[in-house]
């Protein structure tokens, strides 16, 4: 999200939609989140080219305007966003819609299965850096598979040899440790 002015007034008006709906009201990774019974319904942001509300569990939602789009398209499951470019483009009846939609999909407990874990092959970096550094290897060895999944995605992501060359040196400590290379963002 962007921390700039571009779109004050019609945060403004977005927050102010929200606030008339009965939900919890928090902070988490830094923006309001409201939620129903603790699970994340609705947030909104204001980004370079546009300002969005996005709902955590949108992939539910019958979409009866087609405003909501996928943000990362391959990546993200259940997320969906519905953008705006123009305070105009603010209707908050049927942003009211939506929020009350998602907050009867919350009640049911609708949710996408967690796709089943497939093991990655490990990259030759990294395999050559647990093959002669028993330690590492103990510590890689220990790591949940998730957490093994997050650091061979992380080397693999990586187009230069060089960047995975650094990537290597930088998750290092963090095996040895026994921590995820995601842990600072996951909530308790």
């Amino acid at each position: 999200m962007q921390n700039n002015t571009q779109w004050t007034e019609e945060l403004q008006l977005i927050a102010h939609i929200l606030n008339k709906i009965n939900l919890e009201k928090s902070i988490k990774w830094g923006a309001e989140v409201f939620t129903y019974n603790g699970k994340n319904v609705v947030s909104y942001g204001g980004f370079k080219n546009y300002f969005t509300i996005w709902f955590y569990n949108g992939v539910f939602l019958k979409d009866k305007y087609k405003v909501l789009v996928n943000a990362q398209e391959g990546k993200t499951k259940s997320l969906r966003q519905w953008r705006f470019t123009a305070k105009e483009q603010i209707d908050e009846k049927k942003i009211t819609e939506y929020i009350n939609e998602a907050i009867e999909i919350e009640k049911k407990g609708l949710k996408i299965q967690p796709e089943k874990f497939r093991e990655l092959p490990i990259p030759d970096l990294l395999a050559n850096e647990l093959e002669n550094n028993k330690t590492l290897k103990a510590g890689f060895e220990t790591l949940t598979p998730g957490k093994q999944k997050e650091y061979i995605i992380y080397i693999n992501e990586a187009k230069q040899e060089s960047t995975k060359q650094t990537r290597l040196e930088k998750i290092k400590p963090m095996i040895l440790q026994g921590i995820g290379l995601n842990d600072k963002y996951k909530t308790p």
